[in-house]
């Protein structure tokens, strides 16, 4: 395997070498301490493009210890005297109590920004500390609509797939589908009563799954000797009776075909590993737990006791079948154990944290996982908040229903093309163009309507607001990446060529400050997945476009006709490569007109 230098390690991620270049400089300033972590940190104020920070700090550990320093402006000074020299550099200066302020070399950052355009924006890929990892994500219910509640796991769980395998990183997307439980021996057998020759049916004969579950469910209800039927089922299915396994896999089929239409839509790829595909290693492992000693009796069921919460996690229920505990937790033995992953990552909404922080918990005590978050392997949950309705409840149609994902999807799409037909788009486009178009907006429209807020927070869902060409939305920076385009189709060149053959000068402060917002997109990536928060991308995204609107529009900059234009259309070119990789990671799909 080809070794990595560490130039090539950090090669897109400017705070990464800066970051590099201080670890040297704090080595020397006080060799006594070797463990200090280079604080750097990105700035843009009037004193530098970024800030090392660490006298302050390091002060406060070194007084009194016979230090030749008076005060942390004296470790600032000495940390800024002994930084190796390099041609990132183009000045330093020691600001306060010790900041350590560096302006980057501008003919560095020009080269920086060509070199990519030549090697491709993967050069600027993070490289995070994992080969493996797992995302669980989506992992909607068998014989139920998908909601937009998944509609939010899966966006963020995508995106977040995307980044680190931006990132070189392999990655586990998996769908973790409710495919198992009591619920399946009603459904089976009200399967068996409404279409005895079930091998033979259709999606379209059982039409409506919700509405096939919401009336299995009534007479589940309502009909005594049906319930006990139903009961039987759940056993006969467990104890792997042939009829009642391929009734259910029957079941699971059409509702994989369900799901596939909205995967189908988002451009999402999964691979399923529901609950049901674990059974067979809940025994071994609860088995495994029990002779650490971690599962007690406790009201006839059998626990694990998490220190710090006053209720235990029940592992095997009184009635001594398995929960979604049994599972999770074997799930968690598989990755780690069988699938070797060093970060598993769930995302589930907000409801589940206290469920997740106790499968860790437990897990940690087992001594599958490090005791601190900060070593690998490690288990994370993302969670996020509700989608909201106009009226500030929890989104729902007007009959009080979950919307189902497909329609919303649909009517984003078809929002968008009217919109593409109103501006004349009609006359001058194919009908593919006009699809394709009306697609990529109206979905891009609401993937990053969801991942532009913090998943934290609940947010309100509007078309209206979403399908704005104004603002901080997919639209406004989908037809800025197309203007981008149009500018470098207008100049007849050939951009190609023109990355070999010309070269990037920053000489203008406006393109200075494109230069170097583009130079971030590394760092910030990094950050967005390393606390997994994508709307870290999205508020670096927008800036870029408004970076790049700044400087298009000021009459100094101006690109065709300029005696600059090569260098100027090669930050045309660096900035739409930018935003494409941005919405690559976001799972927007560009478009290069409008």
């Amino acid at each position: 395997m080809a070794t990595v230098t560490e130039e090539e390690e950090c090669m897109g991620n400017v705070k990464a070498q800066l970051a590099k270049l201080f670890e040297a400089s704090l080595r020397v300033t006080i060799p006594n301490e070797p463990d200090v972590e280079p604080l750097v940190a990105a700035c843009g104020g009037k004193f530098g493009d970024y800030q090392c920070n660490n006298a302050m700090g390091l002060w406060s550990k070194i007084k009194g210890k016979g230090t030749q320093f008076r005060g942390p402006p004296a470790v600032g000074e000495a940390i800024k005297n002994n930084l190796p020299s390099s041609e990132m550099i183009e000045s330093c200066s020691v600001a306060g109590p010790g900041f350590v302020n560096v302006v980057l070399s501008k003919n560095w950052m020009a080269k920086s920004i060509q070199k990519m355009l030549i090697e491709g924006i993967d050069t600027w890929a993070p490289m995070p500390p994992v080969k493996t990892a797992v995302v669980d994500f989506s992992s909607p219910n068998v014989a139920k609509e998908m909601h937009v509640g998944h509609l939010r796991s899966t966006i963020i769980g995508d995106t977040l797939a995307r980044m680190l395998e931006f990132s070189k990183v392999e990655v586990l997307r998996r769908n973790h589908v409710g495919d198992w439980g009591t619920q399946f021996g009603m459904l089976i057998e009200f399967l068996f009563e409404k279409f005895p020759n079930f091998e033979d049916i259709t999606e379209a004969a059982i039409g409506d799954l919700q509405a096939f579950y919401k009336a299995s469910k009534q007479r589940f209800d309502a009909d005594p000797a049906f319930k006990q039927r139903a009961q039987q089922a759940v056993v006969r299915l467990q104890g792997g009776e042939d009829k009642y396994r391929r009734a259910w896999a029957k079941i699971c089929e059409i509702s994989r075909t369900e799901f596939h239409k909205v995967y189908q839509r988002l451009a999402v790829h999964l691979e399923e590993k529901g609950e049901s595909f674990y059974n067979p290693y809940i025994p071994g492992v609860i088995d495994a737990l029990t002779k650490q000693g971690l599962v007690e009796e406790s009201q006839g069921a059998r626990v694990i006791f998490i220190e710090g919460i006053n209720i235990p996690l029940i592992v095997v229920k009184s009635d001594g079948g398995f929960n979604y505990a049994s599972t999770d937790m074997t799930a968690l033995w598989y990755r780690l154990n069988e699938e070797k992953a060093e970060w598993i990552i769930y995302v589930t909404d907000v409801g589940q944290q206290q469920h997740f922080d106790m499968v860790f918990k437990a897990a940690k005590r087992a001594g599958w996982l490090p005791q601190g978050d900060s070593s690998y392997p490690k288990a994370s949950h993302v969670s996020f908040g509700l989608v909201l309705g106009e009226d500030g409840k929890r989104f729902r149609t007007r009959n009080t229903e979950v919307v189902r994902l497909v329609d919303l999807l649909d009517e984003a799409k078809s929002r968008s093309k009217a919109v593409l037909i109103e501006r004349g788009k009609g006359e001058e486009w194919t009908e593919e163009e006009i699809e394709s178009t009306a697609e990529a907006v109206g979905y891009g429209a609401v993937k990053y309507a969801d991942l532009k807020n913090n998943r934290l927070t609940n947010y309100t869902f509007n078309f209206d607001q979403m399908l704005n060409d104004k603002g901080n939305t997919a639209v406004y920076l989908l037809y800025a990446h197309a203007r981008i385009c149009s500018i470098i189709r207008k100049s007849g060149t050939d951009i190609e060529e023109l990355k070999n053959k010309g070269t990037v000068v920053l000489g203008h402060k406006d393109e200075r400050d494109l230069g170097l917002h583009l130079l971030q997109f590394a760092e910030v990536v990094e950050e967005a997945f390393t606390n997994l928060l994508p709307n870290v991308l999205c508020d670096y995204l927008y800036n870029l476009s408004e970076i790049f609107s700044k400087f298009y529009s000021n009459p100094e900059c101006k690109v065709i006709g300029s005696d600059v234009e090569t260098s100027r259309l090669l930050l045309c070119e660096a900035t739409a490569v930018v935003m494409r990789k941005c919405f690559n990671l976001l799972g927007i799909t560009p478009i290069y007109k409008i």
